[in-house]
């Protein structure tokens, strides 16, 4: 069985259609699943910031602040401790903390195959049957895209992931300064930038290689 989608041209108008794999492009999304990816993607990307120093690492503190006996006060080896002002701090937080989760290879790939069969399902998955630029303008790269909102896509609000088959370089810094696009590689791309999207466009040889590159995946 097999799901067809319309291929475009950089005008926006239909020239073929390409013929996708309902066992990767026609699977049905699983919301736990989906969440489990979004939450191990974004606890991988998180940067350990905050960073408190303990009684070993605060200044000072060497010598025993008064004798042990015979001053009427509280007995006290170090003011670097966490009791006295300046001292070190008792379970802060620290920078050897890990915030890593680990996602199966293949539950990841699924999940992204099910985002973007949703995409497809929702006609929100546009492919393109080239995204080269012949040079480096982002006024044409944003008349391109201004093309496809006039018939394609909904010219409301622009929030685009853009998937080109191979790294154009012309493509890419052409469309990088355009608001609400965001420009990947097929090997780029992740299941939170695809659910942070409300529509793809995807160069037709990036969703064949996507799909060669997952269906390889699945037999080993």
């Amino acid at each position: 069985m097999s799901i067809k989608v319309q291929v475009y041209n950089q005008n926006a108008a239909p020239i073929k259609e390409l013929e996708l794999s309902a066992k990767f492009f026609g699977l049905k999304a699983n919301a736990d699943l989906l969440h489990q990816a979004v939450i191990t993607q974004q606890a991988n990307e998180r940067q350990v910031l905050a960073h408190t120093k303990d009684r070993s690492e605060v200044r000072g503190g060497g010598k025993k602040p008064w004798k042990q006996k015979g001053t009427g006060r509280a007995r006290v080896g170090s003011s670097r401790s966490p009791l006295w002002i300046g001292g070190g701090v008792t379970f802060g937080p620290t920078k050897d903390r890990n915030f890593s989760k680990k996602l199966n290879k293949k539950m990841r790939q699924k999940a992204i195959m099910m985002a973007l069969s949703d995409k497809i399902a929702q006609s929100s998955l546009i492919v393109v049957d080239t995204l080269k630029m012949a040079e480096f303008k982002t006024k044409q790269f944003d008349g391109m895209l201004k093309s496809f909102e006039k018939s394609v896509l909904p010219a409301d609000r622009r929030s685009l992931l853009i998937v080109n088959g191979e790294k154009d370089e012309k493509a890419r810094y052409s469309g990088r300064n355009l608001k609400g696009v965001n420009i990947i590689n097929p090997e780029n791309i992740n299941i939170v930038d695809i659910l942070g999207s409300r529509q793809i466009l995807m160069a037709e040889e990036g969703l064949k290689a996507l799909a060669a590159q997952y269906g390889k995946d699945s037999k080993d």
